[in-house]
């Protein structure tokens, strides 16, 4: 075959025709602790004959215990027991979290229950509104619970194994180029990452995007090393998946990989770019087949797409989910943000945000190492070829890492601190890289004083992290600072030292640079977690202002630092938190702090009326943890605790009805479904502020007889304008109409039974 120009990858040998330097293995660059790239040679490869050719092949167990012939006897043994080790963390307790986001776990349970619902992301299988988000993060939860019924541990085992995958993909990508060594550096340190800990054990989207997102860094990698096609087009569908998980953040990391590809790959420029437009198009494909048939399919016969306000999912994606995050300008949400550098009411933005009370214990324990070995790492190839894949591979993980933390500093909308979850397996790249390539250049004096800066940075982080919460473990802290500066001073004189005493001050760095995180972790599989804004460590750990329940204000309020870990009543909700306490019936406090234990029931929903009671935003009317009539926010974060004879009362004649019930908001209507099985109406989709269903229409469905209740209670209601209305007409018809039904501290509305005055 013909050689076309610039073929060779990155640390291959031969000659370019395109006028580059030599794109063959430069000693200077080429780790002694890799094999180097592979080329692309002018002749097709064949596969190396294995050793012992002619031989009976290997057991498959035993070629699966021994792994690749060209790695280390102990790579593919160590390898295992780390994805063992992070399987059993990760379900270590995992049913505490109940039903962990009711939100999403009412449209788990539609779509089990409906094919439609499954399809679209119905909240209820009778198909009246949607979630806020495409629906491919519940398709795997919803086959789930198909298959094995309801449970907490149906919903969230699909979660575990998008964590564990996640880990494995991370080895696999350091593993080709930089070792096994590196691999397993990256992949423990993303398995003790806190938030990554808990957003693996939770169902939100963001497990599924992390996953599809590592990836697509991986797919690019694979594309450098020797240009073929298929790896591009198979990134492009990486993310077209991630798109049906989570929308535009999945493009976050698009433009540093595509300038990557188009200055580095080992092929003619012609052919980059014809590579990019091919993956391009494949991500198109396999995110857009979805949006299309919901865009053409006739609105009548289709749920309403939830978080929009025009019953499109366009507007919702470049809308609510797309610019809106970025401005803050979110039209039906509870609230937007402020600009750069300021305090707005979803928390401070600016260059520091990553590391600040709110977001820092999260997730940036070693992002000051990983920065320092971006740049060392950058610096040591700074002199190798264009192809060269050892700085492509710092580049793909470390632009994506920068591009995702620069957007989430800056963005002015809604923003939880689970989001950084997207940013674990870039700094676990990033650190096992830096931290793999500098240790074989350990005789070089900047090398091996780069390596004590970053281990000094992590143990001086860690000490500040940890001293946030002093009331935990206080004296680990110590053992950080002075186990980190020794280590440190060891690497510094590495050397000097005997191998023996090099690895001991190696492993003292990063044992005292993992410890921090490691403890947050375990702190994190050892609580439960439910509602909509969760967090991992311990109680104080992290605290973000939110829009305050009427005199909140822009740092009172949702959702405060009280992190109920101890009582499953939530007694202790919001106690600790941003918001001003209010009496149970009435007033102008905050939202509740944060409620992460929250399993009072038997649908892992409690803790919402304790924390309701004790502080936080006030309840408005008789509704178990939720709002009365269709004012205020009860019950937006976190559903209500539905009595038996609640359940009782809903279930009674259910199968007569298309919705055994109606209520404002997706978590209050998720929490009575969750508990009966049955389609409840979630009026105004999670906030309540959708308009959908119109007064109008709800009066034709009561007139038709296909809603039995009307819970009372739950959603934003009527926050103002015309979309929160709608909730608050329906709730005034209602009330004024219909008979009420008291059951223990709930209230419904029988619309069977109107009032004599109506």
């Amino acid at each position: 075959m013909t050689t076309q120009p610039d073929t060779s990858t990155g640390n291959g040998t031969g000659t370019s025709g395109a006028g580059d330097p030599s794109p063959g293995t430069d000693a200077r660059f080429a780790p002694s602790w890799g094999p180097p790239a592979p080329t692309l040679p002018s002749e097709p490869v064949r596969p190396a004959a294995a050793p012992g050719a002619g031989e009976p092949a290997r057991p498959f167990l035993h070629r699966a215990w021994r792994g690749r012939p060209e790695d280390p006897r102990w790579a593919r043994p160590a390898f295992l027991a780390l994805l063992l080790a992070t399987t059993v963390l990760y379900l270590y307790g995992l049913s505490a979290s109940g039903y962990a986001n009711s939100f999403y776990s009412a449209a788990v349970q539609a779509g089990s229950q409906s094919w439609k619902a499954f399809f679209f992301g119905s909240l209820d299988s009778a198909n009246a509104i949607t979630v806020d988000k495409p629906p491919a993060s519940l398709w795997p939860m919803a086959l789930s619970v198909r298959i094995f019924g309801l449970s907490s541990w149906a919903i969230l085992v699909p979660e575990v194994l998008m964590g564990v995958a996640t880990v494995g993909v991370l080895y696999a990508a350091l593993r080709r180029r930089f070792g096994p060594a590196a691999g397993l550096i990256a992949g423990a340190v993303l398995a003790l990452t806190p938030v990554a800990a808990l957003m693996f054990r939770f169902n939100n989207p963001d497990a599924m995007l992390a996953l599809l997102m590592t990836v697509t860094v991986y797919c690019v990698i694979r594309g450098l090393e020797d240009g073929r096609t298929k790896w591009l087009v198979w990134a492009g569908v990486a993310v077209g998946f991630a798109f049906l998980a989570k929308t535009l953040q999945a493009f976050l990391i698009l433009p540093p990989l595509a300038v990557l590809y188009a200055v580095c790959a080992p092929v003619s420029l012609r052919k980059r770019f014809a590579q990019i437009g091919l993956s391009a198009g494949a991500m198109v494909v396999a995110g857009g087949w979805w949006v299309a048939i919901v865009e053409l399919w006739p609105a009548s016969s289709r749920p309403y797409i939830g978080g929009s306000q025009n019953n499109s999912f366009l507007e919702l994606t470049f809308g609510y989910n797309g610019l809106g995050r970025i401005n803050g300008d979110e039209t039906g949400s509870v609230g937007g943000g402020g600009g750069g550098g300021g305090t707005g009411q979803w928390g401070e933005t600016g260059w520091n945000r990553m590391f600040n009370s709110e977001i820092g214990s999260q997730i940036s324990w070693l992002l000051p190492a990983a920065l320092i070995l971006l740049v060392a790492g950058l610096v040591l190839t700074r002199k190798a070829n264009r192809t060269d894949l050892t700085r492509g591979s710092f580049l793909a993980w470390g632009g994506a890492l920068l591009m995702t933390a620069l957007v989430f500093s800056y963005m002015a909308g809604i923003f939880h601190q689970y989001y950084t979850v997207a940013l674990a397996p870039y700094i676990a790249a990033v650190v096992g890289m830096g931290a793999t390539v500098l240790w074989e250049e350990r005789g070089k004096v900047w090398a091996s004083l780069t390596l004590a800066g970053a281990a000094t940075a992590s143990a001086a982080w860690g000490y500040v992290l940890l001293d946030r919460t002093s009331d935990y473990l206080p004296w680990l802290k110590w053992l950080v600072l002075v186990g980190g500066l020794t280590g440190a001073l060891g690497l510094i004189s590495v050397t000097r030292l005997g191998r023996r005493l090099a690895l001991a001050a190696a492993a003292l760095s990063c044992a005292a640079a993992i410890a921090g995180p490691t403890a947050y972790t375990f702190s994190t599989v050892n609580t439960g977690h439910s509602g909509s804004i969760v967090t991992a460590g311990p109680s104080g750990a992290s605290t973000m202002g939110g829009p305050g329940g009427g005199g909140g204000g822009m740092r009172g309020g949702f959702p405060g630092g009280g992190q109920n870990q101890q009582n499953g009543n939530g007694a202790q909700n919001g106690q600790q938190g941003g918001g001003t306490g209010g009496p149970p019936t009435g007033g102008t406090g905050g939202f509740p702090g944060q409620n992460q234990q929250g399993n009072g029931n038997t649908q892992g929903n409690g803790g919402t009326r304790g924390g309701n009671q004790q502080g936080g935003m006030p309840g408005g009317g008789p509704g178990e943890g939720g709002m009365g009539g269709g004012g205020g926010a009860g019950g937006l974060l976190n559903g209500a605790n539905v009595g038996s004879a609640a359940k009782a009362l809903l279930s009674k004649n259910a199968g007569d009805y298309t919705w055994a019930a109606a209520a404002i908001g997706s978590q209050n209507s998720a929490s009575y479904q969750l508990a009966t099985g049955k389609p409840v109406m979630a009026i105004g989709g999670f906030n309540g502020t959708d308009p959908s269903p119109t007064l109008a229409q709800f009066k034709k469905y009561v007139t038709d007889g296909k809603i039995h209740y009307f819970i009372s209670g739950g959603g934003m209601g009527g926050g103002g304008g015309a979309s929160s209305s709608a909730s608050s007409r329906i709730s005034s018809w209602v009330t004024a109409n219909f008979k009420k039904v008291t059951v223990g501290s709930a209230t419904f509305y029988d619309l069977t039974q109107p009032t004599s005055s109506s």
